[in-house]
């Protein structure tokens, strides 16, 4: 079944599982609420859209608090929606609360989250260029990204760069997604997920946590045999 919620990332700890330890990323999920339904025949697609993270109304605007409105919650900071079959958004209900314990008996989650902006950096923090020699004899460009005038266009001529070339530029700050994390652990009580490893973004982020889209090879053979 198909489901994503809104969620707060709030660090990075470890725990014990399986007698080892495991850096683990905390992540406070959700309640979300259903704040809307799509169906093929008003929208043109089939989804469900939740809303997270109450906000004080005159903050939001007209429109927002009265689309919360129809789904009986205050105003919400937060809106998604995850794309499902027709039948699966008939098993949601408008107004409906979703909680973390949707995850329970889950092993592997898709998260999705905004990554830390760095600005503008050079090639060598951008893309992992080795930089020039240091040896004696070598200009202050030890971290320059090197000659580009010899790449021609994808037509083979004229003085054009390929498109794609590696240079300086905006480095961070792209929607990021960590695919197939591993799901250590479950506080129904507090609503928090632990997942494995690392997530994108800051801590207070917002984060999306989804059932995955498709597992690699090994994972697909555990969820197989399990």
């Amino acid at each position: 079944m198909s489901l994503m919620l809104i969620g707060t990332k709030l660090g990075m700890t470890r725990v014990f599982a399986d007698g080892k330890i495991v850096p683990v990323t905390v992540i406070e999920l959700g309640p979300c609420v259903v704040t809307q339904l799509r169906t093929e025949e008003r929208d043109g697609y089939t989804a469900v859209q939740v809303g997270f993270g109450d906000m004080k109304p005159r903050n939001s605007t007209i429109p927002m608090i009265g689309h919360d409105a129809k789904a009986g919650s205050t105003a919400l900071r937060h809106h998604r929606e995850f794309r499902c079959d027709a039948d699966e958004v008939g098993k949601f209900e408008l107004g409906q609360v979703l909680k973390v314990d949707r995850f329970e008996g889950t092993k592997y989650v898709d998260v999705v989250g905004t990554s830390k902006g760095k600005g503008t950096a050079g090639v060598m923090k951008r893309h992992g260029f080795k930089g020039m020699t240091a040896s004696h004899g070598v200009e202050r460009k030890h971290r320059s990204p090197g000659s580009i005038g010899a790449h021609a266009t994808n037509r083979g001529h004229s003085g054009k760069l390929k498109k794609g070339k590696r240079m300086v530029g905006h480095l961070g700050a792209d929607r990021v997604t960590a695919r197939n994390l591993d799901v250590v652990r479950i506080d129904v009580e507090r609503n928090l997920i632990l997942v494995k490893g690392p997530v994108p973004g800051a801590n207070k982020s917002m984060v999306m946590v989804r059932t995955p889209v498709r597992l690699n090879r090994h994972k697909s053979r555990i969820v197989k045999d399990s």
